[in-house]
């Protein structure tokens, strides 16, 4: 399935991978403090959404850039996965085809992979969500696909223009999806970590009664931009 070096299609079966010490401690933060942590940066975009509830996971990206409505790549892709990964799939154009369901789940799960990321349909979502597979997706379809055209895998794909490459960090929940650079795990995971104890902080003092119109300085950046406090009639 794979080319020479100037083809189109290939199937990499090798990729370097984050650690799963520091994707492990990732996964329960929550995107929202991960993408403030790293500058607000990595938001896969509002359009990926979870078909489950009360889930964080994080694992590598196995990544596969399919043919619109065409899912063989996504059978490829499972050969290649390992213990802690998340498939990332994208397809060349648009498309709402149910792509993945419950018996690619199977193959998935019993590959230890987490949960999958796609930028198309994903259909069998009850089944899904019975399995506890954790999927974000595009679209929900019961359209089926073919298996018919070449594609990737394990190649660097786009999310609403967030750049994923094999074996990045891919932190989802119910926020959405936040892609993490692996040169940047650690320090990503470090500020991560940072964020949540300033947070802690932050809630002992609302939880005393402090306003955060007070403590953030929001109460002086009004006045400079011309807010009045009036007592009323």
């Amino acid at each position: 399935m794979k080319q020479n070096s100037h083809g189109k299609h290939v199937v990499v079966q090798a990729i370097d991978r984050t650690p799963l010490e520091v994707v492990d401690q990732l996964a329960p933060i929550g995107t929202a403090t991960v993408h403030e942590a790293i500058g607000r940066r990595g938001f896969a975009g509002t359009e990926l959404r979870p078909i489950q509830q009360d889930v964080r996971v994080a694992g590598n990206a196995v990544t596969v850039l399919s043919h619109p409505g065409d899912n063989m790549m996504i059978h490829a892709a499972v050969e290649v996965c390992q213990p802690g990964d998340l498939l990332v799939v994208v397809t060349t154009a648009p498309s709402t085809h149910g792509m993945f369901g419950d018996l690619l789940a199977t193959s998935l799960m019993n590959r230890g992979v987490r949960g999958l990321v796609i930028d198309a349909g994903v259909r069998d979502t009850s089944d899904l969500r019975q399995m506890g597979f954790p999927v974000w997706a595009r679209h929900v379809s019961c359209q089926g696909t073919v298996k018919n055209t070449p594609g990737s895998v394990n190649v660097p794909v786009v999310l609403d223009g967030v750049t994923v490459n094999p074996g990045d960090v891919v932190c989802a929940d119910d926020d959405g999806v936040v892609i993490i650079d692996r040169a940047e795990a650690e320090w990503a995971l470090e500020n991560s970590l940072a964020r949540l104890v300033k947070e802690t902080e932050t809630r002992a003092r609302l939880e005393r009664g402090e306003l955060g119109l007070d403590f953030y300085g929001l109460r002086e950046k009004l006045v400079s931009l011309g807010v009045e406090w009036q007592q009323g009639s």
